[in-house]
């Protein structure tokens, strides 16, 4: 289907209410916190409107450049393993009965709907010497002594995948329910095996699905705030944590705004990407 250009103006009121919704509550917030970013900070907390760019001079200090970095590589590997868990799993699930598929749908909506401070306390108490996994692992004889798994960069990457996994689990749902199962099934009447089926045909018909998840996971995994540092160590904190901590303790609103800003920058790249991504799709 072929969608027919605006005529007039009646044509274009459906959007003036979704225009005005974005410029609102983004346009004009993102735009105050890009002005606020050049401003001049003073002692005391205070700051002067000013154009200088010292906020992103300094954010390009090794230090803010090491965060930057973690933070990337943390929500890189976040959304890897999650695509490598969900998509095996999924591909299971679509093949599934209606009725098992619906209670496996609720189960993660219900995961889904959990905040990130439960998520956090849930996975410490997990990891903790008194009542965590140490205790069964040291009852399997796998570990000496119980011990505390937490603070961490495997807690912080557990955590963090147990919160996106739900969220990946549905961006691939769709797509393995509409492939053809006949492709597996010619694979197998081929001579491959389940795996080598999947891995041959599955993966390379969903390249652009999982590439398109892989971006949305890895956007949805670089704003985690409270996991971080409820699972981990200082040097395990990511560019959200360090924008609060400039802005709510160290009082220095305009490097929180000039980092802010770089990370919204870095999600809409992403998010472009993603519908680049989707675009090439529909044209193939």
């Amino acid at each position: 289907m072929r969608r027919e250009p605006a005529r007039t103006f009646s044509d274009l009121l459906p959007l003036l209410f979704p225009a005005a919704v974005l410029v609102v509550f983004f346009v004009i917030p993102f735009g105050i916190m890009v002005a606020v970013s050049f401003f001049r900070r003073q002692q005391g907390g205070f700051y002067t409107v000013d154009f200088v760019v010292a906020n992103y001079e300094r954010f390009l200090t090794p230090f803010f450049g090491s965060v930057l970095g973690f933070s990337l590589f943390l929500a890189m590997a976040v959304a890897v393993c999650c695509v490598v868990v969900a998509l095996p799993f999924t591909s299971f699930l679509s093949g599934c009965s209606r009725r098992v598929q619906v209670v496996w749908l609720v189960g993660i909506l219900a995961i889904l709907s959990l905040s990130e401070v439960i998520i956090g306390f849930a996975w410490s108490t997990l990891f903790s010497r008194t009542a965590g996994i140490g205790n069964l692992l040291a009852a399997l004889g796998l570990m000496e002594a119980p011990k505390a798994l937490l603070p961490g960069f495997g807690a912080v990457l557990t955590g963090m995948i147990y919160q996106a996994l739900p969220f990946t689990i549905l961006l691939l749902y769709p797509s393995l329910m509409r492939l053809d199962p006949s492709l597996l099934e010619a694979a197998r009447t081929l001579g491959a095996s389940p795996l080598r089926g999947f891995v041959s045909v599955v993966v390379p018909a969903l390249r652009h699905t999982i590439a398109a998840t892989l971006i949305m996971v890895f956007v949805f995994a670089l704003g985690s705030y409270l996991l971080p540092q409820i699972l981990g160590r200082p040097q395990h904190w990511t560019l959200s944590v360090l924008i609060t901590d400039q802005a709510i303790y160290q009082s220095n609103m305009p490097f929180a705004a000039a980092m802010a800003v770089f990370l919204v920058l870095i999600s809409l790249a992403l998010v472009g990407l993603v519908l680049l991504v989707g675009g090439r799709r529909e044209a193939a």
